[in-house]
């Protein structure tokens, strides 16, 4: 007989437990039952009553049915904290150049009121058209020049919020409040993950540091913790713990890990409903997965030299941001649903010195990120594949004097900003709303975070109005604060 035999007894229900079946056929007549109910709906623990349509739950990351058909099936967001400048970058204004050091006409909202000023400030760049689109780029992205026939540049963003935080949750979660489900939870709740052996969900690092709000990037708000991001290190070990000590590998591993799955089981049988207990369980089987599958998945000694050299890893300057892009690439081609890279601390927030800050944020992201459009376009992941590229608001306008030219810089503006989108069903080679003549506000086509969130749950064939998640007694949804819309212009007929 072996170890699991000679505990099953062991593991099962108590003569004298009484299953929540048992319990409520016992009470159902007696006064303890109207107290019961009373004491419930005082503390709005009731069950969501019938009349009210839901989402079941599920708590694992089987692929689950959509409500129409995805174009879809991968997402790769590349957030770019501190608010890059929209104006230097991808939204040239003559008219700025034209009046520049003259005084804003207009009202602004300033974030650092002692170092401001309404002095108008053309950007420092030259803009050229590129591509069959003919769209108009920065010479600070020459890279970024050479895809832009793949990509939908949305100029008209806004969160109408200039601080980072509200802004980072709002183009996040859906809300500028924190704690709640990040957008990757959402999308792996709603539709779980093409590969059983890997998370659903991960987050690639910068080495320099987390973004600002740290680990509330990824979070799973209220969600079971199965939704949150799982971070995957800069440095090696990119995955801590991933190996076994050599004295438990093999058959005495798996020995175990089964032992476990059974107790496990028969715990969840004791306490049905639980859902943080059927999520940590389906975290322990991911974990033991992840062992051959993740080393795998981030090993890029396969990868070809010319492949790295797209990359730019033979360049101290983008080796790192560039081995991340790739990584990402390997890891929704092996059925990764939603990656997201981030960069340290707020490397966009160009207060001040934005001609050399604002410069090396380019050379640092502008090769690997083209790079990343390309060869998801070459291996024929792009038409599945969703690319973003954006931060949470844009920069003024005017300029933050900090005294001599080369120290000027832009204060924030979540009035108007511009992020792209490629791939899995987007416009591409097209250009969506306009921000003013100065670049300040968006006034054609605007664009809010819920608009861009309903358009990417439409394209993974999820209804963001349809998509519920129960927390507290109500139907929790991604794009809830506000009326928002799938912005079908920007998609692919």
């Amino acid at each position: 007989m072996n170890q699991n035999s000679q505990l099953r007894p062991f593991l099962s229900v108590p003569s004298d437990f009484l299953t929540r079946r048992q319990f409520l056929a016992r009470n159902a007549m007696g006064i303890g039952s109207v107290a019961l109910a009373w004491l419930l709906n005082e503390e709005q623990l009731l069950a969501t009553p019938s009349s009210i349509p839901r989402t079941a739950p599920s708590f694992d990351l089987k692929p689950k049915a959509t409500h129409l058909a995805p174009r879809a099936r991968a997402m790769i967001s590349l957030f770019m904290h501190g608010g890059p400048s929209h104006i230097d970058l991808f939204d040239p204004k003559p008219e700025l150049s034209k009046r520049n050091g003259e005084d804003y006409p207009g009202e602004i909202k300033f974030s650092f009121i002692d170092r401001a000023t309404k002095k108008l400030f053309g950007s420092p760049w030259k803009f050229h058209k590129h591509g069959q689109c003919g769209t108009d780029v920065s010479e600070l992205l020459p890279h970024f020049a050479e895809i832009v026939d793949d990509v939908c540049l949305i100029r008209s963003m806004h969160t109408d919020i200039n601080g980072h935080e509200p802004s980072i949750w709002y183009m996040n979660t859906g809300k500028s409040q924190p704690g709640r489900p990040a957008l990757g939870s959402w999308l792996t709740y709603g539709l779980g993950s093409e590969n059983q052996n890997l998370p659903a969900y991960v987050v690639l690092t910068d080495p320099g540091g987390h973004p600002v709000d740290g680990a509330r990037n990824w979070s799973n708000g209220w969600m079971p913790p199965l939704f949150q991001g799982t971070v995957v290190r800069a440095k090696e070990p990119r995955i801590f713990n991933l190996e076994p000590p050599p004295h438990l590998k093999g058959a005495l591993q798996e020995q175990n890990l089964a032992f476990l799955a059974e107790l496990n089981r028969a715990h969840l049988e004791w306490h049905p409903g639980e859902a943080d207990l059927e999520a940590r369980i389906a975290s322990y089987e991911l974990a033991a997965h992840m062992q051959t599958a993740a080393k795998e998945a981030l090993d890029l000694s396969g990868e070809s030299d010319a492949t790295k050299r797209l990359y730019g890893l033979d360049d101290s300057v983008t080796r790192e941001y560039g081995t991340r892009c790739l990584i990402a690439r390997r890891l929704v081609e092996r059925g990764v649903r939603f990656v997201q890279l981030f960069v340290n601390g707020q490397i966009w927030d160009n207060h001040q010195s934005i001609k050399k800050t604002l410069a090396d944020c380019c050379r640092k992201t502008d090769q690997p990120t083209a790079a990343l459009v390309k060869d998801l376009k070459a291996r024929g992941l792009l038409d599945t594949t969703v690319v973003h590229w954006g931060g949470e608001i844009g920069r003024l306008p005017v300029t933050e004097s900090h005294g001599a030219e080369e120290k000027a810089g832009r204060d924030h503006n979540g009035q108007g900003f511009s992020t792209w989108l490629a791939g899995g069903g987007i416009k591409s080679g097209a250009i969506y709303g306009e921000t003013d003549e100065f670049g300040h506000k968006a006034v054609v086509n605007p664009v809010s975070p819920n608009d861009y969130h309903a358009t990417l749950l439409h394209l993974f064939g999820l209804d963001h109005a349809k998509l519920f998640y129960h927390h507290n007694g109500q139907q929790q949804m991604i794009a809830d604060s506000k009326p928002c819309r799938v912005v079908r212009e920007i998609l692919k007929a």
